[in-house]
């Protein structure tokens, strides 16, 4: 009775903490926030100044006494007080007036997540206002948002690419197999992309330019018709402006050895995947979600390289989040998902 009560009085989150971009779901209104993991602070007084979409404008032009910084990084809380200050500042912009009950919230982590990690993230949504905190692991809420038969005797391989971590586990029976966790993911491109520059053109670029040019010309496979741009950035012998005409298949070099740890990471799962289940992925293929997936041609390479049909899902940006909001709707049918 007391819970049921609960339940009426407060509101249910869900929420995908990424390292790149924080999204949260609750159950009257869907997906409610979507908004970049960045927080602006004043280094003198370390006061918040602004977080998200904002914060993320900040980012390589800031004066000395402004810092932009990402508290997130490979999916797990790198700055615990800043994360707590992002969370509680974007638990208050989703929930604008003063519950009586303090927030339910579910939050997606990585397969690799250590008991330490896990812990601070629990505890930085409790001090961020959480009344309970449930953790899911990111490729199990991928699989629940794209509709997989997650808790049938049936193997079922998930390729979630975000922006700290690649996450590849073979999901049965609401548990997984097995998985293997990269620290190679968007945000590993986007630092590939800007070492290339550097090194193939002495250009020094910053990452949201590396960010917007992998986004509008990047690919990890030949493209029907070649694209091309101009990228600003910095001399890096002559310190003076600069700006080059780059094409796809430059930014495809630059994203090689990013897209081959990918690739291994999938071939090492299927090694390790039991043969019955690996008969079910022979059938039902490889799911791509994740914000990273939508590189152009991702697919294309992975069905290329492990001969297995691939499917991209229709939202790879919110798949992850779908997944831990549908949780929220019966916690006790998906009880056995969470992993504290």
């Amino acid at each position: 009775m007391l819970s049921r009560l609960l339940d009426v009085f407060s509101r249910h989150l869900a929420m995908d903490l990424g390292t790149a971009n924080t999204l949260m779901y609750t159950r009257a209104s869907g997906i409610v926030l979507n908004e970049p993991s960045v927080v602006a602070l004043d280094v003198i007084t370390n006061k918040v100044l602004a977080v998200g979409r904002e914060a993320k404008e900040y980012m390589g032009r800031t004066p000395q006494r402004i810092k932009a910084v990402r508290p997130m990084r490979d999916g797990v809380i790198a700055d615990f007080d800043v994360t707590k200050n992002m969370i509680e500042y974007f638990i208050r912009k989703v929930v604008r007036r003063l519950h009586i009950i303090k927030p339910t919230i579910v939050i997606c982590v990585p397969t690799g997540i250590t008991q330490v990690e896990k812990r601070a993230v629990i505890e930085a949504a409790h001090l961020a206002g959480a009344r309970e905190v449930f953790l899911i692991e990111e490729p199990m809420a991928a699989a629940i948002g794209a509709n997989l038969p997650i808790h049938e005797p049936l193997g079922n391989l998930v390729v979630d690419v975000g922006g700290g971590t690649t996450e590849v586990a073979v999901i049965t029976m609401s548990a997984i197999a097995y998985a293997e966790s990269v620290r190679v993911a968007g945000d590993a491109m986007n630092q590939a992309i800007q070492r290339y520059l550097k090194d193939a053109f002495q250009l020094v670029v910053g990452e949201n330019m590396a960010e917007r040019v992998k986004m509008l010309i990047g690919s990890a496979a030949p493209l029907p018709q070649a694209l091309v741009a101009e990228v600003s950035g910095k001399d890096s012998t002559q310190g003076s402006p600069k700006v080059v005409r780059i094409s796809d298949s430059h930014i495809r070099e630059a994203l090689r050895e990013t897209t081959n740890a990918i690739l291994a990471a999938i071939f090492k799962t299927l090694e390790k995947t039991p043969p019955e289940l690996s008969a079910d992925i022979a059938r039902n293929g490889i799911l791509l979600a994740g914000g990273g997936t939508l590189l152009k041609g991702l697919d294309q390479l992975i069905a290329r390289e492990v001969r297995l049909k691939v499917i991209v899902d229709s939202d790879p940006l919110t798949t992850v989040l779908r997944g831990t909001g549908r949780t929220l709707d019966d916690k006790k049918f998906f009880s056995r998902v969470y992993i504290n």
